[in-house]
């Protein structure tokens, strides 16, 4: 399959400079020219994919090439960008940020991958020619980049903006696309916390906010100009695919509410893919679990709802008797949180399923945060021994007590986990990890969720009795 999509990559030169804002608000403008968008974000990311998704209308897809191979990466730029009429990536860090000296899974060698222009977001606090020296060193840092053009925030006022746009357009030879001026009380559109930015579920201003971004745009940004510049002569070639054939075979239960968000999409298709009927459950809502054969629950922000959750003390004690019974479960970071003992934040302490004897608390800093690597070393229903997960990490909890004895199944080789270079909590068919993992880089996940799934639902005897569901009803939210 080969496609010729309009595209651009919106970097920057650090974190903060201002790439989400620019995005968003081009997002808006897009969508309010009632064009298609595919949209992308680079890198391990939920929040910030999330909002990608809000302002667009389109389930934004992450593309790194850390959790998922090269090819795959560039396999489903091609299948989610191939019927829209522009793609736009959301990069990371600064432009060249990687994993070693050679900005390995940086946004600029994704950029390469994708063939796409480059649009660099740069923040102009206290500076004016220097801007134009930083741009110009990131043009000679990688002459293979094709930077095409720059917007500037925080720009202080039309003088300051003058003096960087003719400096940059002189001596880098390329065009300031937009400047974007100290915001004041509007500078922090969205709230944040301390995993970043707070989520579109908890959001309430929504029609404020895309309005806001409208303007943003129209006011500061040349949509045109970035528009011709997206137009893209070099073609992507990636293999034809064909849909799943496969009916549902086992109900897996997945938590997706306020609390629990952080899924991707592709972890949850491929589920689908394998034979599973999705059905969403709410972790606040919920009195029980319904008739499943396996449970997932991702990340999210169980401290912030520490309260809600544990007043919902039903659904905890029907996963638990679940868990106990040899139900399936795997989690994800903030599934840990919900499956340990308890939690403690702000100075209170929250009593969580435990059905692991584990105890946790929030801290000022981040416990574990980037990408990491576990080994699998010992027996569980998801992964096989001498398994290599490449994964990430983000979360500030972490463990009281580590004399507290626990069994776990991976050794990290990189990364924090559970501490002393340890992750993955088992019981019987529960798993609960702080690493992260994206279905695409680890293909025997799903399977084995099935596979277990399927094992359960057998043994339990089929209490509803046969069933065969059209594959793929229930879709995937972003």
């Amino acid at each position: 399959m080969d496609i010729k999509v309009s595209r651009l990559v919106i970097a920057g030169l650090a974190g903060d400079s201002g790439k989400t804002l620019v995005t968003l608000s081009l997002l808006a403008a897009l969508r309010k020219k009632a064009l298609s968008i595919s949209v992308f974000k680079k890198g391990p990311d939920y929040i910030d994919a999330a909002w990608l998704s809000f302002v667009s209308g389109s389930l934004c897809r992450n593309l790194d090439t850390y959790l998922t191979d090269p090819t795959e990466v560039l396999n489903a730029f091609v299948a989610n960008a191939k019927d829209s009429e522009i793609a736009i990536v959301e990069g990371n860090r600064g432009l060249f940020d990687g994993k070693d000296i050679y900005g390995t899974h940086s946004t600029g060698q994704l950029a390469k991958l994708l063939k796409a222009s480059i649009v660099l977001v740069v923040n102009c606090t206290k500076a004016t020619r220097t801007i134009a020296a930083i741009v110009k060193g990131c043009q000679a840092f990688d002459p293979y980049l094709t930077i095409a053009g720059v917007v500037l925030n925080n720009v202080a006022g039309k003088r300051h903006q003058k003096i960087i746009t003719d400096t940059i357009e002189k001596f880098c030879n390329i065009p300031v696309l937009g400047a974007i001026p100290k915001l004041g009380k509007d500078a922090d559109l969205i709230p944040g916390r301390h995993l970043g930015l707070t989520p579109p579920t908890e959001f309430f201003s929504a029609p404020e906010l895309t309005k806001k971004l409208e303007e943003i745009a129209e006011n500061y940004l040349e949509i045109d100009k970035l528009l011709l510049l997206a137009k893209n002569d070099n073609s992507l070639t990636a293999p034809e695919t064909s849909p799943p054939s496969k009916e549902s075979s086992v109900r897996i239960g997945y938590f997706r509410d306020s609390v629990f968000t952080f899924y991707y999409p592709e972890n949850l298709e491929a589920l689908q893919n394998e034979g599973a009927d999705l059905i969403p459950i709410s972790s606040l809502e919920d009195k029980k679990l319904p008739d499943i054969d396996a449970l997932y629950i991702g990340g999210g922000f169980p401290e912030t709802f520490a309260g809600q959750l544990a007043e919902n003390r039903e659904l905890m004690n029907s996963v638990k008797t679940s868990a106990i019974d040899g139900l399936p479960i795997y989690a994800e970071c903030g599934g840990l949180i919900y499956l340990c003992k308890s939690i403690k934040w702000k100075n209170n302490r929250y009593e969580m399923a435990g059905l692991f004897p584990v105890e946790l608390v929030m801290n000022k800093k981040p416990v574990g945060h980037g990408y990491s690597e576990m080994e699998i070393d010992t027996e569980n229903p998801f992964f096989a021994i001498g398994e290599i997960i490449n994964g990430h990490e983000f979360h500030y909890s972490g463990i009281t007590d580590d004399s507290i004895e626990f069994e776990t199944a991976a050794e990290m080789n990189t990364g924090t986990g559970l501490g002393n270079k340890r992750d993955g909590l088992i019981y019987k068919n529960s798993m609960a990890c702080y690493t992260h993992i994206h279905a695409g880089g680890n293909k025997s996940w799903a399977g084995s969720m099935i596979k277990t799934a399927l094992a359960y639902h057998k043994k339990r005897g089929n209490p509803t009795g046969n069933f065969s569901l059209t594959h793929g009803r229930n879709t995937i939210a972003a």
